[in-house]
């Protein structure tokens, strides 16, 4: 089997819903599973395939239910398991799949597995976490959570130390031991039986560590330590997992690998099916970090995203499957971080940066708001944050003179994740129609010019853009399956490639600029061999292509012709 057989996961589109921020349907601020289900028309006419939820499961939300204390059970401010098999339901009712978030590296410190391991050294539980004795009366390395901090916690009531390699109240599980392996398998097949279609597994790298925990040097923008990645077994057990839960069922796999390499893809994603279809890397993602940490304020440079988005193109073709995003819960708003916010060219930019996405080989994932052009919060105080991620990082780096206390507020004003996480813009009533109480988070003051209900109503919208976009995939059996050749690898302004299958090539053309920019159409490109062409999606409603052309602000066309033979 090889990388470019057929697969409906490949020609699906995904939308990822944080459900705490979609869509509150009981006014207590928080949204739920009831909300969900009430928006899943909507997502049905945008027309993606999948809906990926972030984690639903019962949590104390120490980090947004990334923190699992009850893998069966609902979170309660979320609704019930009878919410959830009624949005499940009517979800297959509507042809639309639902992925669920696996968060299987790590639990919540009040899951009854930890509550237990803790009690005592011979507890039979104690082996299903990772627990070291003192080293020279400190910490059993020296590696660092990614929360800011040391990943160990020392609990007074063994007297030892516990891994997290996040927050203090995820305890990392022990992947060797092969109880908690079962366990986890168990679990996952209890969620297929119930009849959901796939998982994103969260931080799937990070499950086998290296026994001897040696000490190493944190990585930039934290995910702890690079020792934490791609462990001695990792392989083997997603490997084991897809033996005796994922080959069983028809599903959509994904997995988040923090510093995952292409290289590293064609592994976790092996084309023989082996593990999981694909992962999601960060390369893109972290080119605007700092030199140590994630937290900067800077843009990404065009040319050198593009010899990312190019590598992960090329190597995976035909060997592997790419996954595509710009945004997520973890990621800030790309409209404000790679294009132009502005009200002048803010749908102008967010239909630029989604046409140069959606173009790729790889399945395209849309995170809620995004097909609306959402943009960054105007946070202006500390108070307004959520995020642990942000508050312990304002806190760390002021304390250790890293950063000014303006500069760390800055950077993370711009980067932190609680941007993406302000709720979803459905209208210009009231909290912008999430709900009829007070939001945990604040809802984004520009709710009143950017919602749904406006873009579904009006032709020319971010929302009919995504739209069209996600039906051409559909009818272009090229987006899906071509191949990919960069064009103007120098070029600081304009993003260009070309994808091709058999006789059919697609010229992809995005201005990265506020700036008229001329374009050479035969510059590297195939095209001046070709008779006549279409054009398939312009943000400009350009219909016909010259030789050389003046490419307008944020610009982006797609123009499929036949290569001449």
């Amino acid at each position: 089997m090889s990388g470019t057989d057929k697969k409906w996961w490949k020609e699906s589109v995904v939308y990822q819903v944080y459900p705490r921020s979609f869509n509150d349907s009981n006014g207590d601020g928080i949204g739920d599973l009831n909300g969900i289900t009430e928006k899943l028309p909507y997502l049905k006419e945008l027309g993606v395939d999948v809906i990926w939820l972030s984690p639903v499961y019962q949590s104390p939300n120490a980090d947004n239910g990334y923190d699992i204390s009850n893998y069966r059970e609902i979170m309660t401010e979320f609704g019930t398991m009878e919410d959830f098999d009624r949005m499940l339901e009517t979800a297959h009712e509507l042809g639309l799949k639902i992925m669920m978030d696996l968060v299987v590296n790590h639990s919540s410190d009040e899951h009854e597995w930890f509550r237990e391991s803790r009690s005592s050294k011979d507890n039979p539980y104690r082996d299903y976490y990772i627990w070291r004795e003192a080293k020279d009366g400190k910490e059993p390395n020296n590696w660092g959570s990614c929360f800011g901090g040391p990943a160990w916690e020392y609990d007074e009531q063994t007297d030892m130390y516990y891994l997290h390699l996040f927050a203090v109240k995820q305890p990392d599980l022990n992947w060797d031991n092969p109880r908690v392996r079962e366990e986890v398998f168990d679990m996952m097949t209890w969620w297929c039986e119930k009849g959901i279609d796939g998982f994103r597994m969260d931080v799937i790298n990070m499950i086998s560590k290296d026994p001897a925990l040696p000490d190493g040097r944190p990585g930039p923008g934290g995910y702890g330590d690079p020792s934490a990645h791609n462990g001695p077994h990792v392989h083997e057990y997603i490997q084991e997992m897809n033996r005796k839960v994922l080959s069983r069922y028809d599903l959509i796999t994904v997995g988040e690998c923090g510093g995952a390499t292409a290289e590293d893809a064609l592994d976790y994603a092996r084309a023989d099916g082996k593990e999981l279809n694909m992962i999601f890397q960060f390369e893109h993602v972290r080119l605007d970090d700092g030199e140590d940490i994630k937290w900067a304020h800077r843009k990404i440079d065009l040319t050198e995203l593009k010899q990312v988005m190019s590598k992960w193109q090329i190597l995976l073709h035909g060997k592997s499957w790419n996954s595509l995003y710009w945004c997520n819960h973890d990621q800030p708003r790309i409209v404000s971080r790679l294009g132009n916010d502005s009200p002048e060219y803010r749908e102008l930019s967010a239909k630029m940066i989604a046409t140069n996405l959606h173009m790729m080989q790889g399945t395209p994932y849309i995170y809620q708001g995004e097909e609306l052009g959402m943009t960054n919060y105007p946070f202006t105080s500390i108070d307004e944050f959520r995020d642990v991620e942000s508050l312990h990082a304002m806190q760390e780096l002021v304390e250790k003179k890293v950063l000014t206390e303006e500069e760390i507020f800055e950077s993370v004003c711009y980067k932190g994740r609680d941007n993406s996480r302000t709720p979803m813009q459905w209208d210009d009533s009231s909290e912008a129609g999430f709900t009829t109480g007070t939001p945990w988070i604040n809802v984004n003051p520009n709710y009143k010019e950017i919602n749904a209900k406006e873009q579904v109503g009006r032709e020319d919208s971010v929302f009919h853009y995504y739209q069209k976009l996600i039906r051409l995939r559909r009818e272009h059996e090229i987006i899906v399956y071509g191949s990919y050749r960069l064009l103007l690898p120098e070029s600081r302004d304009v993003y260009a490639y070309e994808r091709s299958l058999k006789d059919e090539v697609l010229l992809v053309v995005c201005n990265f600029t506020d700036r008229d920019i001329t374009f050479d159409v035969e510059d590297g490109s195939a095209l001046a061999e070709a008779g006549k062409g279409v054009m398939l999606i312009s943000n400009y409603g350009r219909e016909t292509l010259e030789k050389q052309i003046t490419l307008k602000p944020y610009e982006a066309f797609v123009w499929k012709y036949h290569r001449s033979v």
